[in-house]
């Protein structure tokens, strides 16, 4: 049967009488609007009910579904302990999105959970349904600090793993929009958030479930809302899928938005040999993936260089040998310099806007330009020790940009810097710290020799000398 139909809903407590005590009355156009979800889920019918919450287990690189066969949860942190839950978890359907996630290696499992007990984004949702529907297993899952786009492809797992067992499935997202619409509300105001609103609700409407992916992070930070990687999820489960969309409600009277839309196929999607036959239009990943290899294309010969290397040690376990080993098609866009000279090299590699890994060398430490390059490529992507080693999987949502570091000259003073010109290398003992020139949000010098100094172990009190570079940025 597959998703018959989504639901993007809110989960403030208040909105359940028995918390609220009168001060629901508010908020009543998302009430009735709620009351309209639940008797249409009620009119569904569905197996199973998939619901996303914030505030269910969530971890930075991890996405966590619950475990078990059941779960209870009550409102007594709300000072509402009568009003319960006792649910049923679905564990074949689970089951079956394990399966695909640990053979796809993605980060998702039933590992890690820290409270069994149902969250609030769960309940509030299940409150109007099951006023109207008391049947139904669930599925709870959390969201992640991983990249939007991970959280469109956990939704396209989701409905794999749904096709696969043939569930009749309703997809609920849980999440409040922004937390900071209005001066007197609990978190303040902030300008993001009236946009963040407008924009989400104005996406949701139109069923533009791509545009969802290019909301920027800091951008959804400072709006403060908590339900957008949830709205991602449900977008991802509707992969390839035409839908129709009907705004139920939206309100930001208490300071925090709240939103209500539905979502129906516009008719049963067609399945074939067990996969749905999908509107290319409505693949929003693949149109992402078709940009990203796009510029890649268009990356100069080092970059390639630098992709060429960390695919063949990710894939093959292989480390390229120079220029025995490049590709024909690299090895006639690098210049004879780069096999000719030496020179410190950083390889900075970004997945979705986010850093992913940086390593490289102040100085030369290779026989030439390209060895050096190739060498980094592979520390950036398999030894940063910040971040897990880059899989696979990963491999066609890396953005790569190579610094060509020039000669270091010391410099008396922080006078004699630019941060979109110089690079800097702080120096006390044997403790070094380097940061890179023209980086995002590195605007003054004084941040950018602080941050170095970080780097290197190095203390403002501590004895230091300053040196400062170019690099040629090869994107």
């Amino acid at each position: 049967m597959g998703i018959v139909a989504a639901f993007m809903v809110p989960h403030p407590p208040m909105i359940v009488p028995d918390i609220g005590r009168g001060s629901e009355a508010k908020i009543k156009e998302t009430i009735e609007a709620y009351e309209q979800v639940g008797r249409e889920i009620a009119e569904i019918k569905p197996d199973t009910i998939i619901i996303t919450s914030p505030h269910a287990t969530m971890y930075s690189n991890y996405f966590h579904i619950s475990p078990g066969r059941n779960a209870i949860g009550d409102f007594g942190a709300f000072r509402a302990p009568n009003v319960k839950f006792e649910e049923i978890y679905d564990y074949d359907l689970v089951n079956s999105l394990l399966d695909i996630v640990f053979d796809e290696d993605f980060p998702a499992g039933i590992e890690g959970e820290k409270e069994s007990k149902l969250d609030h984004g769960t309940m509030v949702p299940l409150y109007f349904i099951r006023k109207y529907y008391k049947e139904g297993q669930i599925v709870r899952i959390g969201l992640s600090g991983l990249p939007l786009v991970d959280h469109y492809q956990l939704g396209m797992y989701i409905q794999e793993a749904v096709e696969e067992i043939d569930r009749k499935v309703v997809f609920v997202a849980s999440g409040d929009l922004s937390h900071k619409l209005q001066d007197y509300g609990p978190y303040g105001f902030a300008p993001e958030g009236p946009v963040y609103d407008e924009r989400i609700m104005d996406v949701a409407g139109r069923t533009a479930f791509g545009e969802m992916l290019d909301f920027d992070e800091d951008f959804c930070d400072k709006a403060a809302e908590c339900g957008h990687r949830s709205f991602v999820i449900m977008a991802g489960a509707l992969d390839g899928i035409d839908v129709e969309a009907k705004v139920l409600s939206h309100q930001d009277v208490t300071g925090v938005g709240y939103g209500v839309v539905t979502f129906y196929p516009k008719e049963e999607p067609k399945v074939i040999a067990g996969e749905i036959e999908k509107n290319p239009d409505r693949c929003f990943l693949d149109k992402v993936i078709e940009k990203l290899d796009a510029e890649a294309a268009k990356s100069d010969g080092y970059v390639k260089l630098a992709r060429a290397s960390l695919e063949s040690y990710i894939v093959d376990g292989k480390k390229l040998n120079v220029p025995r080993d490049i590709p024909d098609e690299i090895l006639k866009e690098l210049p004879k310099e780069i096999f000719e000279k030496k020179a410190g090299a950083f390889v900075s590699i970004h997945k979705n806007g986010e850093l992913r890994g940086c390593i490289g060398t102040i100085g030369p430490t290779a026989t030439n330009i390209a060895q050096e390059i190739v060498n980094n490529a592979i520390s950036a992507s398999t030894r940063d020790p910040r971040f897990d080693p880059i899989t696979e999987n990963e491999l066609k949502w890396l953005e790569i940009n190579v610094d060509i570091l020039g000669e270091p000259e010391d410099i008396d003073s922080k006078d004699q810097l630019d941060v979109k010109r110089y690079g800097v290398i702080v120096s006390s003992g044997y403790r070094r710290g380097l940061l890179l020139p023209d980086l995002e949000g590195v605007d003054d010098v004084d941040t950018q020799v602080s941050i170095a100094m970080r780097k290197g172990g190095i203390k403002p009190t501590d004895n230091y000398s300053l040196q400062r570079f170019e690099v040629i940025r090869h994107k």
